[in-house]
């Protein structure tokens, strides 16, 4: 099995390094990551420049462009026989209307327009806690596992969201869910010319059952199967 890692994160995010030690014994991993941070940038994709690829060490290649555009050239010239693109793990949770602004999510989803099986991986972060990657890769590892055994439809994706804080039990309960399409609820604090941005995701509306209230209400690792469709 051939699987292509990327994030938004650069190549060299720890949250990546932990992706590719859950999977390494899975198959042939092949890392084509942003060179630098990417976060936020959503589903840009370049067209009208070249795009600069440089090799970062044995199967590893630096990308001076966006996620999906990490997808499109993996898939495209890279490892055009890859069985699965996946994408992460994001410091700090994906879940719900975020799916429209994150370059994680949107590297998974650039993978299933071009036909290939993908998941995005996120890792929540709870107000006042840091992330410990140890046992995020404990987590993730045992999802992932579950994951790529499921049957997954063409033109759809996985986005998987770990719950925090987590703790060293070998086992943590999964929930499949829809996305939660309510708002956040943010502002502006204006000073002179400049707007700025105040928001918490931590206290953001959700509804019952949905995947922010999974992962942050119920603790669970939320596993939503998204339709391109519908993003």
């Amino acid at each position: 099995m051939k699987i292509v890692l990327t994030n938004d994160d650069g190549i060299e995010a720890p949250g990546l390094q932990i992706l590719h030690d859950c999977l390494k014994d899975s198959g042939q991993v092949v890392v084509v990551a942003p060179h630098k941070p990417q976060s936020g940038i959503a589903h840009r994709i370049t067209t009208r420049t070249p795009i600069r690829v440089a090799e970062a060490g044995k199967n590893r290649h630096a990308v001076e462009g966006t996620p999906a555009d990490c997808a499109r050239i993996a898939l495209k010239q890279i490892a055009a026989d890859a069985d699965w693109l996946i994408a992460g793990i994001n410091p700090g949770a994906n879940l719900g209307s975020d799916v429209y602004n994150s370059g994680t999510v949107a590297a998974a989803r650039e993978a299933a327009i071009l036909g290939c099986p993908a998941i995005a991986v996120s890792q929540y972060i709870a107000k006042d806690h840091d992330i410990d990657w140890r046992i995020t890769a404990r987590h993730a590892k045992a999802i992932l596992t579950t994951i790529m055994a499921q049957p997954l439809e063409s033109s759809h994706f996985w986005n998987i969201n770990l719950p925090h804080p987590l703790d060293d039990r070998s086992a943590l309960d999964y929930a499949f869910c829809g996305l939660d399409t309510n708002p956040h609820k943010y502002a502006y604090v204006v000073s002179g010319r400049d707007y700025v941005y105040r928001g918490s995701i931590h206290e953001r509306p959700r509804r019952p059952g949905t995947d922010v209230a999974v992962c942050f209400d119920e603790g669970k690792i939320s596993v939503t199967r998204i339709p391109l469709g519908v993003i």
